[in-house]
């Protein structure tokens, strides 16, 4: 598969308790379904990713190519995770992210 997006639910991410947004883990699968996302971009739910200082983190694959981004704290960064995801399966191809999650973009080499 060209495509995968991982979205951490582990230990810090989306843990309200801990002060952090809530992982919207429902809206992401029940977006993969409606715009049929899955030919051509996995969605993965994952346990901890290890950068739990950026808390609710995501990892976009793209062929041999990883983009980690963290703080996704609004509803507006995982709806740009769906766009991203929907144009990359219909144009099948392309790693340009969206605008919004630019900032966000990080290297867990460094910043873990």
């Amino acid at each position: 598969m060209p495509a995968e997006v991982i979205v951490c639910e582990g230990c810090c991410c989306g843990n309200v308790d801990k002060g952090h947004p809530e992982v919207p883990v429902n809206y992401l699968l029940d977006a993969w379904n409606e715009y049929d996302i899955a030919k051509h971009v996995e969605l993965e739910i994952s346990g901890c990713l290890g950068p739990c200082s950026k808390h609710n983190v995501s990892v976009l694959k793209i062929y041999d190519k990883e983009i980690w981004i963290g703080e996704l704290n609004e509803e507006s960064h995982y709806k740009a995770i769906v766009e991203w995801a929907s144009k990359f399966s219909s144009i099948q191809g392309g790693d340009a992210i969206p605008k919004i999650l630019q900032d966000h973009v990080f290297d867990p080499d460094e910043d873990y």
